[in-house]
């Protein structure tokens, strides 16, 4: 039997793998070109779905083509088996693999932590996001350089996300004990009301030995401008107190003067209207910065509240049971009352769902 004769007799056993084979080719370039050729190709943020889908693609291909080889039964099974083993193996050593990032990157993505255009800040990288791929993540620093970093990076390390619905900007300043608190508090809001930031507020945060240091906060609603207008508040506030004539020194400047013991230092008291930290003007900061964390522990309560009333429901709904006994007017009266302050909580609760700001 010549070689022909030999190929054409094995050759009705490995058709079937042929056309599996061309078959999962064509499958796999129709949906190259769906998901990444249709419509002049794909951005990088939407690639990741595509890359995604063009993996499952391929899998299901290899599958297929296994299940098409002409083999038993017991030779499928020890195939797939051994398919089994590489993926475990895989994925057992995928904590110093490409696999880790890229298992990193679908953890990044059902966590929906941040998003294109965030700025994000880990450790002593800060810049806005450019990019979400599989195995990394790209950012734009202050500098307009951009830097990789992986995904398993990110998930490693605890990274700040400063939200588009706005943020914060403080600056904080040392000054002398010579000038009352009460002058620098105002004029610190001042320069923060000049800079174009909505609600600031003041606070003291240490008494050092030669100074007190001030932190002034406001709010930005446009995050977009966050690096201009950190910049344009401490241009504010150099020149909000250098117009009121307080001086601004190190720390370590030491200014001696020869004075009489029995004469105390306290700043000289200016008049005018000053605006004081008073517990009310706490309180809103605090509500202010922590808004998200208030509403979800309001949520929580609610939903503690409607939780016990829902069992207080079934307790009475059982004890009328266990006596065999028809619910009494009183009883139905309670329930009634109860159900009505439960739907009451379960709309409090959807209102405080929809307000919550992400």
């Amino acid at each position: 039997m010549t070689i022909v004769d030999s190929l054409l007799a094995t050759l009705p056993l490995f058709l079937p793998v042929l056309v599996t084979l061309a078959l999962v080719c064509a499958g796999v370039w129709v949906g190259y070109w769906f998901l990444f050729l249709r419509n002049g190709g794909l951005k990088e943020e939407h690639r990741f779905s595509a890359r995604v889908g063009m993996l499952l693609l391929t899998c299901m291909g290899i599958v297929l083509i296994l299940l098409a080889l002409p083999l038993d039964k017991e030779t499928h099974k020890d195939l797939f088996q051994l398919l089994a083993l590489l993926i475990t193996a895989v994925i057992t050593l995928s904590s110093t693999t490409f696999v880790s990032n890229a298992m990193a990157g679908f953890m990044l993505r059902g966590m929906r932590s941040f998003r294109l255009g965030d700025f994000l800040r880990i450790e002593n990288q800060f810049g806005r996001v450019t990019e979400r791929g599989v195995f990394h993540t790209e950012i734009q620093t202050e500098e307009r350089d951009l830097t990789t970093l992986p995904n398993l990076f990110l998930v490693s390390h605890p990274f700040t996300v400063i939200r588009s619905s706005g943020t914060y900007v403080s600056a904080t300043v040392s000054l002398g004990y010579d000038t009352s608190h009460k002058i620098i508090e105002q004029l610190l809001l001042e320069a923060a009301v000049a800079a174009k930031l909505t609600d600031p507020f003041v606070h003291v945060l240490e008494l050092g030995d030669y100074s007190v240091t001030y932190r002034v906060s406001g709010f930005l609603g446009d995050v977009k401008q966050l690096l201009t207008t950190r910049s344009k508040l401490r241009a504010k506030m150099l020149t909000t107190l250098h117009e009121a004539e307080v001086e601004i020194v190190s720390p370590s400047f030491m200014n001696q003067r020869q004075m009489d013991q029995a004469i105390r230092v306290l700043p000289t008291p200016k008049p005018g209207p000053y605006r004081t930290a008073d517990e009310e003007t706490d309180v809103k900061a605090e509500s202010l910065i922590f808004d998200k964390a208030d509403a979800v522990a309001q949520i929580e309560e609610l939903k503690e509240r409607r939780e016990s009333l829902r069992e207080e429901i079934a307790g009475l709904e059982s004890q009328v049971t266990a006596k065999g006994e028809s619910i009494g007017p009183w009883i139905q009266r309670r329930i009634t009352r109860i159900r009505e302050e439960e739907e009451r909580l379960g709309r409090l609760i959807q209102k405080a769902q929809h307000e919550k700001i992400e």
